[in-house]
């Protein structure tokens, strides 16, 4: 009953480090199951990525034949016309037909570019995707069998400290046992000796029979026989228990530490290894599709950046002399018409006689006077034209192009809308406008009607 008491709480400590280890056998158990849900997540974000971009592929390669084929309608009109063999022959067409022709090749160059870029997509970023997925796989195997043979081994030192634990437990226990069994000894045999008198005091009882005393004396000798049994007992199990304990604190010692190097060095390194070049490989794939983007970018830029020269040298003037140059025959001044003589009359200057003089001078007088009155009606006139000229060129040069405000993105879409009809496509601004441009159109040529008047039939 006595060394029960020393039995219980070593029962209890065993079945909690047992159970700890069983513990720490899920939790070993559990690492596996992270570290595969952490690579099935991302396979599965790569096959996200690779659907997206197959997707993204189809988008571009159906907007790239759209884009070919609106160009193609449009260059079959001109491909016939005057504009096209002059356009191929040195390209000297007039800056509204140039920009057109611009216009034109780049959306041809666009439509290239977006199959360039449904290539990539297809052919480049999603075989990347595809590898990295494979790669990630592989190295998910590679870890667990690492990992496993790690938790192998962890897992041994664990049932080696919980068995040395043991041992140590046992060895404690009996030698509690026999060190009780010890005092057990030495105290009857004490009170064996008090009995006999053989412990050198005067003999306790007098009148005993010799046989009496005689056995009294054995049972003495036997007592100390045991207790030096149970003495050496004792010994041997103290000994054992100093070795279980010294093996139990060194197994101890190095299970804290296997344990510590693998949650501090092991782990980190395992997950490593299942992330080995993934981040490097995923950040070089979508950088592939950056770079495609930007390049498909300045690409575009490259070709607006032409068309916006071809805009900035829309030229009236220039245009003016290309369109005269182009229809010589039409616009080229005739010759100046002749005095066609009558029947040998060779007279072709105005001539004066004594009776037509005065009639000639009244004509020039009413002629002079007429032409200055022309010259100050006609200067008015014209500084009036240029100031309707000036009126209507400040309407058409409005720098109401500017839609980059439409495209910045906010979390709200309503900025954006608001943006856009406080523009240009603002109807009751627009109609004003319009209607301003067209009264004042309307002025420009009544203006020019008369001073075209003064020119022609002033005289």
């Amino acid at each position: 009953a006595f060394t029960d008491l020393f039995y219980k709480p070593d029962d209890e400590t065993l079945t909690q480090t047992l159970f700890q280890t069983s513990e720490q056998k899920h939790i070993l158990k559990n690492q596996q199951r992270c570290l595969e849900q952490q690579t099935e997540m991302r396979v599965q974000l790569l096959q996200d990525l690779q659907d997206f971009f197959r997707k993204k592929s189809e988008i571009e390669t159906e907007y790239s034949r759209n884009l070919e084929k609106l160009a193609e309608r449009f260059m079959a009109k001109t491909r016939s016309t005057k504009d096209h063999q002059q356009y191929k022959k040195d390209q000297n067409l007039l800056s509204p037909v140039n920009c057109w022709y611009l216009l034109l090749n780049q959306v041809r160059r666009e439509s290239k570019d977006h199959a360039t870029l449904s290539d990539l997509y297809l052919n480049n970023v999603i075989s990347r995707l595809t590898h990295i997925s494979e790669d990630s796989a592989r190295l998910l195997k590679r870890s667990k069998e690492i990992i496993f043979q790690l938790q192998e081994d962890l897992m041994k030192l664990l049932n080696e400290l919980y068995t040395v634990m043991k041992t140590y437990h046992m060895y404690h226990v009996e030698t509690i046992s026999a060190e009780t069994k010890l005092r057990e000894a030495e105290r009857q045999e004490g009170r064996v000796k008090g009995l006999s008198g053989t412990g050198g005091g005067v003999e306790p009882v007098f009148g005993l029979r010799i046989e009496e005393r005689h056995q009294r004396r054995n049972a003495a000798r036997k007592m100390e026989k045991m207790r030096e049994k149970r003495k050496a007992k004792y010994s041997e199990n103290k000994l054992k228990t100093l070795k279980a304990r010294n093996e139990y604190l060194l197994t101890l010692e190095a299970t804290n530490a296997s344990v510590f190097k693998y949650y501090i060095h092991d782990l980190p390194d395992i997950i490593d290894c299942c992330d080995l070049g993934y981040h490097s490989s995923l950040s070089r794939a979508l950088r592939t599709y950056l770079s495609a983007e930007l390049s498909l970018e300045a690409s575009r830029r490259a070709g607006l950046e032409v068309l916006e020269g071809a805009v900035e040298g829309l030229d009236p003037a220039r245009d003016r002399q290309r369109l005269l140059g182009l229809y010589p025959t039409a616009f080229c001044p005739p010759l100046r018409f002749s005095f066609q003589a009558h029947m040998g009359d060779a007279v072709t200057q105005i001539a004066s006689q004594p009776q037509l003089q005065a009639e000639l001078t009244l004509r020039l007088t009413q002629l002079q006077t007429r032409l200055a009155s022309l010259k100050i009606e006609n200067e008015e006139v014209k500084k009036t034209w240029g100031a309707t000229l000036t009126t209507l060129q400040d309407m058409t040069v409005l720098e109401d192009f500017d839609v980059s405000h439409s495209f910045t993105h906010s979390p709200s879409s309503e900025s954006v809308k608001s943006s856009v009809s406080d523009g240009y496509l603002n109807k009751p601004s627009l109609a004003k406008k319009r209607a301003n441009q067209q009264e004042t159109e309307l002025f420009y040529f009544t203006v020019r009607e008369l001073q075209y008047s003064f020119s022609l039939g002033g005289a």
